[in-house]
Formats: C-alpha cells, structure tokens, sequence
C-alpha cells in the first residue's frame, strides 16, 4: 500500500487490467446472467419490432385495402404492441430486480473482503494512510462498484448488441444511406472512445479529492480539542475549505466534459437525419425506396442513437466505478508485511520464556532501530527496559507481538522460532497494555469480552475486582452494560485504562506487556494497577517500559537501552551500584521529583 503521499494520486494507465477482474465477481452469478441475456435478446426483439411494424401501418392505412380491414390491422398492431410492451416491461422489471441483489452482494463481498484483508495489514501499513482514506475504500468506493454491477455491466452488452443489429437493419433497408451515414457514425463511436478517456482523468482526480477531504475531515473530528485548545479554529476551517474548492473544481472539470460531449452527439445525430431525408427524398425520386421504407430506416436510425446517448449517460458511472476499484485493489494488493508461513504451528502453551538472539531492525532500510540486541526473559520474570526515547524499547514489545518481523537475527518462544508460530496463536498468550486506550462505542462488558462469548459474567467481574474497576463500574445506573462513549469519553483517564487492565488479564495472558501504561495516569489509579501487578509477577511473565523509574524498581531484572544496544543490564540495586547510565537517570529523575515536591510544600505553606 502507497504512502498517504502517493496513495490517491492519479494512476496513469488504463483500466485493461480492472475489467477481467471485477467481471471475476460476477462468476458465482452465472444462472442470473443467463436469465438477464436471455431477457435482453427478448428485449431486443421487442424493442425493434415495433419499428418495422410502424412503416407496414402507414403502408396499409394509406393502401388500397377496405377501412375495416385497415381498422383491424391497426387494432391488432395495437394489442401486439402493448402486449410486447407489458411483457418486457415485466421481464425487465424482473432483471432490474434481480441484478440489484446480485450487485448489492457483490458490494457486500467487497466490503468484506476490504475489511479483512486491513485487518490483517502491520501497524507500518496501516500508519501510511490517513483513517478517513480508508473509511472511503470500504465505504464510498465499494457502494461506487454497485450501479455498475446492478445494472451497467448488462446494459453495455445490450446496448453493444443493439448498435450491431441496427446497423446491419440499416445496411439491408439500404446500403447507398448507411454508406453516407456511416463516417458520422464512425465519428459518433471515436468521440465516445475519445471523451471515455478524457473523463477517466478527470475521475480519478476527483476520487482522490474525496478521499482526502475525508481524511483531513477524520483528523480534524479526531483532533478537535487540540484544534480548540491551541485557537486554531479558522487555520483548520481554512485547510477544509481549500481541499473542498480543489473537490469542487475536480467536480466542474467532469461536467464540462460531460456537457460538452451530450450537447456533441446530439448534433451529429441531427446531421444523421438530414443526411438520410437527402438521400431517401433522391432514392424515392428514383423509385429505388419508397417513403415508407424511408420512414422505417428513420426509425431505426433513431434507435442507433439511444444507445449512444445511454453510453454518454453511463460513461460517468463506468469511470467513477473504475477509478473506485483501482482504489480498492490497491489495498487488496497489499501484501501483508507479517504472514503466516505455510509451516507454522499452533502454540498450544507458552511459558512465558522468550529469548532474543543477535537481532537487528529497522523501519526504514539500513537505519537500525536495534542493533544485534540478545537477552534472554526466563519464565514468570518480570523484566523492564529503559532508556531515551528512540532507543529501541517499544520496538522490542512490537517484535514479541509479531507486529513486524526482524531483519537478521531470531526470537524464541520456548524454543520456537517466533517466525515458524501463527499470529492468531501468538497473540492469544500475549495481553498487551499501551499507553494510549482504545475503547468502543459499546457496553462496558463488550469492551472487556470484545464479542468472545467463551468468556463469562463471572469472569468479567472477577477481572474488574482484580484491577480495582468494580467499584466504579458497579456505582453506574446499567453497571457492566453502561454504553460507553466513542474513545471512553465519558470516563477519565484512570477509569479507561483500568477497563483496559481488565479486559488483557480477562483473557488470562501467559506474557504480560505494559508499554507506558501508567504513563497518564493519577497516583490512585497506578497505585490499584501496581497492585495487581505485583500479584501477577509470581505466576506471568512480564515486560515492562516504563519512564517513570518508580515503577520498575521491583522488577526482577532492568534491560537499559541506547540508540538500538543493550548498554546495562540487572536489578534495579545492581544498576544503582554501578553508578552508569541508569544510576545518572535515576539520579536525575529522582532530583527532578524531589524538586516537584519542595514546589509543592512550600505552596502548601503559603
């Protein structure tokens, strides 16, 4: 997947490579599209017929057969038509119907198929493209694909059918017009082709144009507080309003093209008939054709004109669904960064015992964030990393979620190559807490069991009495099915990573991953995490990242870390007798807090 940068900028090429893809689609369809081909032949017939039969009406009624016999054959003309007419009326009201489920399904497939396979994308992937871009690939670009599928796709072949059987009706009613006619008709068809092309431009740009106001939309929704706190209100309103006139021009260029190339084909549609009143008047004169023929070829020419004229109506559906499928397959071609081998194995049990050897990454290439890093984290341990920022920490945590894999070097989980286990596996031993607390807009209960209905009542309270959230929970009006707010907003900070606590140890992790999650927090609530913390480090093993060097002091052994290296490693006394790189950040840290403090009581004294 192309960075945000590149990500809807306009792909230049053509759509050769798009079509026998989304025909793909239609495949488990095939009994629907046999019925809708064999209603469009019906259809066909039914639709020229009535061309034909109009030029024998005005042939009889002005003949010299008797009046009843004309009232009669007028009369039976009628019953036929109108007959002819209700029947394809309800046949194709019958495929309309049909083909809107079939194109509804098809969507419906797309959408799912879009979702999983981000699902299944690393957080580097996924980090490169705005939320509000990809909101608009499994939404608004899916639900593009709908009319074409519905309907489109059908009609170009009915109406491709319907020109070739005209112009051959055409030639036999007469080869000396159609030869006169034929280079505006050439010239209707490459004006087609010719404006298709131009519009195909003016498509994707606009498709990229709405997909970064969307974005831009998303993060300022997201952000809107900062936006507020820091006055930048009209800055913000202004980007909006930049990227929306630069959508609305996008707009514009489209309906010119569109408006330019209607008004076009209608013209050289009136040339057609002019062209063949000149000729037919002459034919006549010469006794070659008779006005009734005339008018029947009239006709039929009209009705060369009607599918042309639903190509230039549909040609803005075709080229906003192709722009859209382009995006959507962008993201399906996204092959995942971090995959399951073809050999890898269920983790049935994991220890907890994780062993890191000679390992180097990076994000970028050749800009190592770990540099041949080894240790070794022995069963129900507690170890804690430390160091500046940048210094590799977090990314050791990312490796052991097989969020990304290493470049050189290896990790082992009780002995097997982290690489050789599947990641659903993995991550089902592992309960991660971040700094940052993701909560959805759900009941409490269902942000702790996140849907999974193995997991119990019992067990959700169980977990909340264990991390110190009952309390709370339990004093709202609907308890453990109170609706929580988009992103936990009606809950603070403490509250919403205590939920958070509860909903990793609910699952009964065997690797406990605490990356700056007291971070945010006030003192109460680190002290209840803290204490089911320390209950936990007898039975999980658990890896600690942490600025606040409080909070690791009890940690069984410290790992220090500096620009990607292991510089130090032991308990929190062992590192303080040193007197290295940790003792100075303690030393710092400890007089920046002993500072806080006088602040405060002297404060307090005043």
């Amino acid at each position: 997947m192309k960075d945000y940068d590149d990500f809807d900028q306009v792909i230049k090429g053509s759509y050769k490579g798009l079509l026998p893809r989304l025909l793909k689609y239609l495949i488990p369809y095939k009994k629907q599209l046999i019925i809708a081909f064999l209603i469009m032949l019906t259809s066909l017939v039914a639709s020229l017929a009535p061309n034909y039969l109009q030029g024998t009406i005005l042939r009889i009624a002005s003949g010299t057969n008797t009046t009843e016999y004309k009232y009669t054959f007028v009369f039976i003309f009628i019953a036929v038509f109108l007959v002819m007419t209700l029947f394809v009326g309800m046949i194709s009201y019958f495929q309309a119907i049909m083909m809107q489920k079939v194109g509804q399904n098809i969507v419906l497939t797309l959408r799912e198929e879009t979702f999983e396979h981000i699902q299944g994308l690393s957080d580097s992937q996924l980090n490169k493209v705005p939320i509000g871009t990809l909101v608009t690939r499994v939404t608004n670009n899916t639900e593009d694909l709908s009319e074409m599928y519905s309907y489109v796709f059908v009609d170009l072949i009915y109406n491709s059918l319907y020109l070739v059987v005209v112009l051959i009706v055409l030639f036999v009613l007469s080869w000396q017009i159609t030869i006169y006619i034929f280079f505006v008709l050439v010239l209707t068809l490459v004006l087609t082709i010719f404006f298709k092309n131009q519009s195909r431009e003016a498509y994707r740009n606009t498709k990229s144009k709405v997909s970064k106001l969307n974005a831009i939309l998303s993060e300022n929704l997201s952000g809107m507080k900062i936006t507020q706190i820091f006055n930048q209100q009209q800055k913000k309103i202004d980007e909006f309003n930049l990227k929306n006139k630069e959508l609305n021009e996008s707009y514009l260029k489209e309906i010119l093209i569109y408006g330019f190339y209607r008004p076009l084909i209608y013209l050289l549609s009136v040339i057609s008939y002019v062209v063949v009143f000149y000729i037919g008047i002459k034919l006549v004169r010469n006794q070659q054709m008779d006005a009734y023929a005339i008018f029947v070829y009239y006709q039929f020419l009209r009705s060369f004109f009607g599918p042309v004229e639903w190509l230039a109506d549909q040609v803005n559906v075709l080229q906003g669904s192709f722009a859209s499928s382009e995006k959507i397959f962008d993201i399906l071609d996204t092959l995942p960064e971090v995959i399951d081998g073809e050999d890898s194995i269920e983790l049935e049990t994991f220890s907890g015992h994780i062993e890191f050897k000679n390992v180097w990454f990076s994000y970028i290439p050749n800009e190592w964030v770990l540099k041949d890093v080894s240790f070794e984290v022995k069963t129900n341990e507690t170890v804690a990393f430390v160091g500046a920022t940048g210094s590799g920490k977090t990314t050791i945590l990312s490796l052991i979620a097989r969020n990304y894999e290493v470049q050189k070097g290896e990790i082992l989980l009780d002995g097997i190559n982290i690489k050789n286990i599947k990641r659903s596996s993995l991550r089902k031993h592992i309960g991660q807490m971040l700094q940052d607390v993701f909560l959805f807009n759900e009941t409490i209960k269902n942000n702790i069991t996140l849907h999974d209905d193995s997991i119990s009542d019992e067990e959700v309270v169980q977990a909340c009495e264990y991390v110190g959230a009952n309390d709370f929970i339990e004093a709202l009006p609907d308890a453990y099915n109170h609706i929580v707010l988009e992103r936990g907003n009606n809950f603070s900070s403490g509250q919403r990573q205590l939920l958070s606590f509860a909903r990793t140890i609910v699952y009964k992790p065997s690797l406990m991953i605490l990356d700056e999650a007291t971070a945010n927090i006030d003192s109460e609530t680190e002290e209840l995490i803290q204490k089911s913390l320390h209950k936990m480090m007898s039975v999980n093993t658990m890896l600690v990242v942490a600025h606040r060097l409080s909070t690791i002091q009890h940690s069984d052994r410290i790992i220090v870390m500096s620009k990607g290296e292991i510089i130090e490693v032991g308990s929190h006394q062992e590192l303080l007798k040193r007197k290295g790189y940790y003792y100075n950040l303690y030393e710092l840290q400890y007089e920046s807090e002993h500072q806080n403090m006088k602040t405060k009581l002297k404060g307090v004294n005043v």
